[in-house]
């Protein structure tokens, strides 16, 4: 199922044995563009530290009450590595992390999700793909960062990110939401992460071979509309690009 990053901010997480605090941002890496951490606002509790959950420990998204329920207990949380609020997730951080709870490393395949293009929830084959990536560098950033960078199409500028559609199943992140009123008056439209052709990070804005009248012409995006497959097929029919479902 395909959800909303903005929609699920001030999510309550709730652990095995209660809350322990509100989805407050996200972290992706920017080479499979999949979220790698759930950051937690813990209020009044592990105050200086950032409280990152893995999609490992995602057990479920709760719509109706507004919060995602985790297999993690509040002392794990507690006594897993810290990392300082106003520090970068190292890769020094990361291994301490998965070695912590044990989670299979991501950097060990070329696959989404190391050796799978999923997450595993078997733990008897998380013992086969254990193998770092000597050359594996992080790219982590923020989804607050990139919200508001520019989509750059191939004849000019055509809106900006407002939000991130991810796969529940999966946590890759399907679609960039683009807002393009500001440049052609237009509404919002929906362009896959896997269109781009590079992102200029210094520049804040993201690079698409793309015309702006292709743009104009796809289909609408809108909150309130179900993200159906039917939808995506007209989407990616549109720009005569491959899905990423077949």
């Amino acid at each position: 199922m395909l959800v909303s990053i903005k929609s699920l901010k001030g999510y309550k997480l709730n652990s095995i044995d209660g809350e322990i605090g509100k989805v407050k941002e996200f972290y992706f890496d920017d080479k499979h563009w999949v979220v790698r951490y759930l950051i937690a606002d813990t209020g009044n509790w592990l105050i200086g530290n950032k409280v990152l959950i893995s999609p490992y420990a995602l057990v479920s998204v709760n719509k109706e009450l507004e919060q995602i329920d985790i297999s993690l207990s509040k002392n794990q949380v507690e006594e897993s590595p810290p990392l300082n609020s106003d520090k970068p997730v190292s890769q020094q951080f990361e291994v301490a992390y998965y070695g912590y709870y044990g989670y299979p490393i991501y950097w060990s395949g070329a696959s989404m999700w190391g050796a799978y293009p999923y997450i595993i929830r078997d733990r008897e084959e998380w013992k086969k793909s254990d193998k770092q990536d000597k050359n594996w560098d992080p790219h982590l950033r923020s989804t607050d960062e990139v919200s508001g960078y520019q989509i750059q199409a191939n004849d000019g500028e055509m809106g900006h990110i407002v939000d991130f559609i991810i796969d529940e199943e999966t946590w890759a992140i399907r679609y960039l939401v683009i807002d393009t009123k500001n440049w052609f008056g237009g509404n919002k439209v929906l362009i896959s992460p896997i269109w781009a052709d590079y992102i200029s990070w210094n520049e804040s804005k993201v690079f698409v071979n793309l015309s702006l009248e292709e743009v104009r012409q796809a289909p609408e995006y809108s909150e309130e509309a179900l993200l159906t497959r039917d939808y995506e097929i007209e989407l990616h029919r549109h720009y005569d690009l491959n899905d990423y479902w077949s």
